[in-house]
């Protein structure tokens, strides 16, 4: 979405948000650090807001523990005003590990909303909030069934309750309210981003 006065802009943008999945999956810390504005904020289920270096180290620490996430990327669109900018791409979250004794495959498809601004120059990452939309859970072994508590699923917001579980079991505290496919959280994050592109100081998060 623009014109070709933005271009070379919008595709800067893509790239930072292309290289995010590449960088974090594969661990290349110091690249991935390069997306990111020194004051960047990244928000998880698993660790809440974290900036760029607390992410890693949460991220490490939970390799180190046996954690396995994988992520994919697909379908980003990208707005530019002056030095401001924003980025809406397809996500999936795939976790692996046990869950109730079993071992399963948690998947969560949603967004990516990627707040990003121009400083000398750069483009860097000043903001990613995900936005969980809907999650499955399967055992690895398809001779296998998982039993999952109700009231536990039916502590979190359908989007990442499968998810949540997954990661719960792994010993993480789950953040309660992270914005879904609907309701008060996505139409208050819709309003971040609008502020955001008038060029407004950053409101999320609430």
């Amino acid at each position: 979405m623009g014109n070709d006065d933005t271009l070379l802009d919008r595709v800067a943008i893509r790239e930072l948000v292309e290289s995010w999945i590449i960088l974090r999956d594969n661990r290349e810390w110091d690249s991935f650090l390069e997306l990111w504005h020194d004051d960047g904020v990244m928000m998880t289920t698993w660790g809440g807001k974290a900036s760029p270096q607390q992410f890693i180290e949460m991220a490490n620490k939970g390799f180190a523990d046996g954690n396995r996430v994988l992520h994919s990327s697909s379908g980003v669109t990208v707005r530019v005003d002056g030095d401001r900018g924003f980025a809406m791409s397809k996500m999936r979250i795939m976790q692996r590990g046990l869950v109730e004794g079993v071992m399963c495959d948690a998947t969560c498809i949603g967004l990516n909303f990627d707040f990003v601004e121009r400083r000398q120059g750069r483009w860097g990452i000043a903001l990613r909030q995900p936005v969980y939309e809907r999650d499955y859970l399967a055992p690895t072994d398809p001779n296998q069934t998982v039993h999952l508590n109700p009231e536990i699923l039916a502590r979190r917001p359908d989007g990442y309750q499968r998810l949540a579980y997954l990661q719960e079991s792994l010993g993480h505290k789950i953040v309660p309210d992270m914005p879904t496919e609907v309701g008060a959280r996505r139409e208050a994050l819709v309003k971040a981003r609008e502020a955001w592109m008038r060029g407004e100081p950053l409101t999320w998060p609430a």
